[in-house]
């Protein structure tokens, strides 16, 4: 399956998630993304990619993804998770590329989370 079909079955597609990315793990292409995507600068994908390397000042300051701020409620080295108000926003982090997902009001996070993990821990499994 192509990095597109990860986005739209995986992701978009368990009705848990409305827009997702996959990214290369240095943040440098967008190798796949949901119509409507992600409008994620530069900035902001450096900034989550530096959070996971050090997760310290994630829960003071946040993540911004399409310039809204998020608040951080977990993170380690491989994933982050945020809400704002009832949305959320999850990024998982495999050997080669970083998956950024977003669920809306109304999606329990846990389900958002289960699915961009599970498809995290396949991509690492396979190699990515």
């Amino acid at each position: 399956m192509s990095f597109q079909g990860y986005v739209d079955s995986s992701l978009v597609g368990t009705g848990k998630i409305d827009k997702a990315a996959i990214f290369s793990g240095q943040g440098d292409s967008c190798w796949a993304s949901s119509t409507p995507g992600f409008s994620v600068t530069p900035t902001e994908l450096q900034a989550i990619i530096q959070g996971l390397s050090d997760t310290s000042s994630l829960y003071s300051q946040g993540i911004y993804l399409e310039s809204q701020k998020y608040a951080v409620t977990a993170a380690s080295g491989k994933s982050i998770y945020c809400n704002k108000d009832n949305e959320g926003v999850y990024v998982y982090k495999t050997n080669q590329t970083l998956i950024l997902a977003h669920s809306p009001e109304g999606v329990k996070h846990e389900d958002a989370v289960q699915a961009v993990e599970a498809l995290g821990v396949y991509l690492t499994g396979v190699g990515y």
